[in-house]
């Protein structure tokens, strides 16, 4: 499944979130594939794509960042998928 995660921070949280993404460059965990990774010009936000049929994953990846980062993450269709839904 895919899964649009948007992602904001405080510019009070903007310097520990960089650090830490240059540091860990911000990948998944096990069980999690980003697809791709888009940030705002501005600096604090972007969204990602995600896949992983362990929806746990992608919460574990989230939880590693929520002292800086808040997330909104919701699952997407493919227009195949969306096919089936109008069957």
């Amino acid at each position: 499944m895919l899964f649009h995660i948007e992602y904001t921070l405080q510019p009070s949280a903007r310097n520990d979130a960089q650090s830490r993404f240059q540091e860990t460059g911000g990948g998944p965990p096990e069980g999690a594939t980003m697809v791709g990774r888009w940030h705002k010009a501005g600096g604090l936000g972007g969204f990602l794509l995600a896949e992983s049929s362990d929806p746990v994953a992608i919460g574990k990846w989230m939880q590693q960042w929520t002292d800086l980062l808040e997330f909104e993450v919701t699952p997407v269709l493919n227009d195949e998928q969306v096919m089936e839904v109008l069957e």
